[in-house]
């Protein structure tokens, strides 16, 4: 598993607390790392899931060195509930997701995920469905605009969108270098040093994967197949993954706000949930961590636990 530093390793082994006889779910396999670690912790079932076939690939050689016990599925963790089911698995005891992008996909320049090396405009985690450059070339300038700024935050969305509207009348934009040149272009430097075309690119790559709605149905499955103690372990790496990390998992603790009291809705009694938040406060990486992977400094991990029965349950 050689280029790739599982982050928050320590943090997420602590708060899944696998145990033996157990059955969990990695639902972003990657490069193995969080897998190869619950493996080895606890004499486990894990089944593993992830969208891009070569990891899937790469999995072979650690499930040859856990025979019976690693399953590895191809799909994208949104439909969990399907791949698990057509495997015969109802229950899981734990389910860890690890999301954005990995460090094999980002590492590519074939892959067409960063500004740091070119390469095809691609950004498809899967290998299927429209590409980045596809959407580059394509979108109305409104509609560009707007991807940028709801899925990248980006500020300067509207001067961005009109930037690659100008230039791909010229000719395509088809490589990260050439979108990468255009929006550095038009788009200042800022103090923090965070490259102009970041949040950009980030914009793509979660339109073109529906990052965000995979997240949202992945969450609410994970926690429909746990089983009572079983715990969603969730590690985040924008603001944009968190809050949806952070609402759904306050609002299944029972720990969203109360209605006003002038609300008529106010007046009716809350069922008592059926989870526990584990992480009151987001955990972020240790500093020792942060400094030796920079790419953990944004990491966020949060947790919940399914209540037991006659926890859960109405006095």
């Amino acid at each position: 598993m050689s280029g790739h530093v599982p982050v928050m390793l320590r943090e997420v082994l602590a708060t899944l607390a696998p145990r033996d006889g157990g059955v969990y779910l990695d639902g972003t396999f990657g490069g193995g790392g969080y897998a190869a670690a619950i493996l080895d912790h606890a004499a486990c079932t894990l089944w593993a899931i992830d969208r891009d076939p070569d990891a899937i690939a790469r999995g072979a050689v650690l499930a040859a060195r856990h025979p019976g016990r690693l399953h590895l599925l191809q799909g994208g963790f949104g439909d969990m509930m399907a791949l698990l089911g057509e495997a015969g698995v109802r229950r899981l005891d734990g389910v860890v997701l690890d999301l954005g992008v990995s460090s094999f996909q980002l590492d590519d320049p074939d892959r067409g995920f960063s500004f740091r090396a070119d390469g095809p405009l691609d950004m498809r985690m899967g290998r299927e469905g429209p590409t980045a450059a596809d959407l580059v070339n394509t979108l109305d300038e409104r509609a560009l605009a707007d991807t940028l700024y709801e899925f990248g935050e980006e500020r300067l969305s509207r001067r961005i969108a009109r930037a690659i509207v100008a230039a791909r009348a010229a000719a395509p934009i088809t490589t990260t270098a050439q979108l990468a040149g255009i929006i550095r272009a038009v788009v200042p430097p800022d103090r923090s040093g965070i490259d102009p075309a970041t949040r950009s690119f980030q914009a793509l790559r979660i339109r073109v994967n529906d990052e965000l709605g995979q997240i949202e149905r992945a969450l609410d499955q994970a926690a429909r197949l746990l089983a009572p103690a079983g715990r969603l372990v969730v590690v985040s790496f924008h603001s944009l993954e968190d809050r949806l990390v952070k609402r759904f998992m306050t609002d299944a603790a029972g720990r969203a706000p109360a209605p006003s009291r002038h609300d008529p809705g106010g007046m009716v009694r809350r069922p008592r949930p059926a989870f526990r938040l584990l992480t009151p406060k987001a955990l972020r990486p240790a500093s020792d961590e942060a400094s030796a992977n920079p790419r953990a400094r944004s990491a966020r991990l949060r947790a919940i636990e399914r209540l037991s029965t006659s926890e859960g349950a109405s006095p």
